[in-house]
């Protein structure tokens, strides 16, 4: 991987740009523990170094992102580009170490630290720290990479687990809400409309309207070109008592571009029967004030209010 490393700079950066530029740029990643392969592990960290150091020097060099040669796969290259193309980012850390965690389809890294800068001249600000996750497959592979929720709700959701096989679903529901929430960095109307729209799915009386007009909102805001940030306050993951296979998730999440702001309670109702190829049966959207007063807590929609 070392190797690549340095081959990859030799091809990406013109002879114009001082070596001390380039150094600069460059993140080393280092897997602490969590993997006991060594070529597995040594993909992970290679993949990551190789991600982050591109990332800095496309935003120092005001260049293209280019994730060619670093053996990614198409659709990985193509989100993070999506990604950086919607949300500029750097890197600060010039080395960073993480525990690497075991999911049921691979590995993941989180706590990524970053800095986000909206478009336009306004300089990076302490405001504006995010940190992502990248996801792996069994052999160290990247599949993913997102925009994680805060570490205070990721920890509330995963110390629940009961056991192994409850982890494991909570580790995909986690997922799947931090692919939404990085859904609003870049665009990608389709994965949420997807989420908010049930398509024959179990509707719920008065959904329809709140949920359309909730999306009609934020395409204006997509469409003007503004910058939305989204932030998840609150997730709540119930397991059924007597059903185990079937979880609540809800969510206080809310959406800006600094003139206009949505928030409200999203909650989906999951089914493991199949744990392969889980399903979402319900998915509510209710506003957290209706009025200009609060919705009551009793009033959202939770895992009691459905006969499973």
């Amino acid at each position: 991987m070392k190797k690549l490393f340095l081959a990859w700079f030799v091809l990406i950066f013109p002879t114009s740009i001082s070596a001390q530029d380039i150094e600069a740029c460059k993140v080393k990643f280092c897997v602490s523990d969590g993997v006991e392969n060594d070529t597995v592990k040594a993909s992970i960290e290679g993949s990551v170094s190789l991600i982050l150091s591109e990332i800095n020097a496309s935003q120092e060099f005001k260049r293209p992102l280019d994730l060619s040669g670093m053996g990614l796969f198409t659709h990985v290259q193509h989100s993070i580009g999506m990604l950086l193309e919607n949300c500029p980012l750097i890197c600060t850390d010039n080395e960073i170490i993480e525990h690497c965690i075991t999911t049921g389809t691979g590995y993941q890294v989180r706590n990524i630290p970053l800095m986000m800068k909206p478009k336009g001249e306004r300089e990076y600000g302490e405001d504006e720290y995010q940190e992502a996750v990248i996801n792996f497959d069994k052999q160290g592979y990247v599949q993913s990479m997102y925009i994680i929720i805060p570490m205070n709700l990721y920890m509330n959701v995963i110390k629940s687990n009961l056991e192994i096989s409850d982890l494991r679903h909570r580790q995909k529901i986690l997922d799947y809400v931090e692919r939404l929430r990085t859904a609003y960095y870049i665009r990608d109307m389709d994965f949420i409309k997807q989420v908010f729209e049930n398509d024959g799915i179990l509707e719920v009386g008065g959904q329809k309207e709140l949920k359309g007009q909730y999306l009609r909102n934020l395409q204006r805001a997509f469409l003007n070109n503004d910058n939305v940030k989204t932030d998840f306050e609150n997730i709540e993951v119930m397991r059924h008592p007597s059903n185990p296979n079937f979880y609540g998730v809800t969510l206080l999440q809310g959406w800006t571009n600094g003139r206009y702001q949505d928030k409200g309670y999203l909650f989906l109702l999951w089914d493991f029967t199949n744990a392969d190829a889980p399903q979402i049966h319900v998915r509510t959207w209710q506003p957290d004030k209706i009025g200009g007063k609060a919705l009551p807590k009793d009033e959202v929609f939770s895992l009691s209010d459905f006969d499973i």
